[in-house]
């Protein structure tokens, strides 16, 4: 296979804050895979709370290509069980890889990604749209410039309650709140009492993920079911959250990729626990990806392209909360 990497600094359309940064930009870093005549792509983005740099993503896999670019893919599972113990310290990377390889994998076969897969599109859910920690004032601008379905609000301040009811004065739409680690028990069963009564559906982890005997308290106790983030990272991590979260949220780039992913999916089911992907603002390269997962999933958190004001790729389409797919096989996404 080619290797080829593309690195980006992307511009949100606002400056994006939650409980514990802001960020006006998104570095990224897009892997191409080339093998037959056929290109695959894949993506991954920087995070400073998992100290993810697109410098350190380019490293970690330039170590590695000799060995990428005399690899023959086969499957995407293969490539992904061949490169996981040079890469266990860099999910991210592996995640960027093993997307490109199951887009170019899917071209191969002449089909989408969900067809390899036989899946059923019919029942896809919408993804929300993220309001991030702001003024009220501005946050009640972002809901009427943005009309939407469903949001995500970002919380984490000493004026959530206040937050989330002067939002519903402004619309009737169904609210998702993420508080990103920010509360402690009593704020949690405060705040999700108060919530339960203003359409919010769930928490997304309300507390730190090292708290887990509080989450036992919240999760006895809690008016809204409660969706771990933080506290699942990578596949050893859906076992534990059984009895503290009511479902998952899965992170391509933080489990490393869509095969990790498909079997987190499996034992979450087998455990009961409802299920969803998020972004970590992503461009329409890993968008595309994550929304061949869509007919396994309860909820979507798949909006990177709509919060950014460029974007390096045309693929999924989202319009009103609904995903619309590219005409093309693979993941559909191609670099503009």
């Amino acid at each position: 296979m080619q290797l080829t990497l593309h690195p980006f600094e992307l511009k949100f359309r606002y400056t994006f804050t939650i409980s514990r940064k802001s960020k006006d930009v998104q570095p990224l870093l897009v892997v191409a895979l080339e093998q037959d005549g056929f290109s695959g792509l894949g993506e991954t983005a920087d995070n400073a709370y998992y100290h993810i740099t697109v410098p350190k993503l380019m490293e970690d896999i330039n170590a590695h290509r000799a060995l990428i670019e005399n690899y023959h893919l086969t499957t995407p599972e293969a490539f992904w069980e061949t490169m996981y113990p040079l890469l266990k310290d860099n999910l991210f990377a592996l995640c960027a890889l093993d997307l490109a390889a199951h887009d170019l994998y899917a071209k191969m076969q002449g089909k989408k990604l969900y067809e390899v897969w036989g899946l059923d599109i019919s029942h896809n859910p919408m993804t929300d749209y993220t309001i991030g920690i702001d003024t009220v004032e501005n946050m009640v601008k972002k809901l009427e410039e943005f009309p939407w379905p469903i949001y995500k609000i970002k919380l984490g301040t000493k004026d959530d309650i206040a937050i989330i009811k002067e939002l519903r004065r402004h619309t009737n739409a169904t609210f998702r709140v993420d508080a990103n680690c920010a509360w402690g028990v009593e704020e949690t069963l405060r705040n999700a009492a108060a919530f339960a009564e203003l359409g919010v559906e769930f928490i997304e982890q309300p507390m730190p993920a090292e708290n887990r005997e509080g989450m036992k308290e919240v999760f006895a106790k809690s008016a809204l079911p409660l969706i771990a983030d933080e506290s699942c990272i990578t596949e050893s991590d859906v076992a534990a959250c059984k009895g503290l979260f009511h479902g998952i949220n899965i992170k391509l780039t933080k489990c490393g990729g869509i095969t990790p992913a498909r079997r987190m999916i499996a034992e979450a089911r087998q455990l009961g626990l409802k299920l969803m992907t998020g972004s970590m603002n992503e461009s329409t390269v890993g968008t595309s990806a994550v929304a061949h997962l869509l007919p396994y999933l309860d909820y979507v958190d798949m909006d990177g392209p709509l919060l950014l004001a460029e974007d390096v790729a045309d693929g999924v389409k989202i319009v009103d909360g609904k995903i619309y797919y590219a005409d093309r096989p693979g993941t559909g996404a191609i670099l503009k």
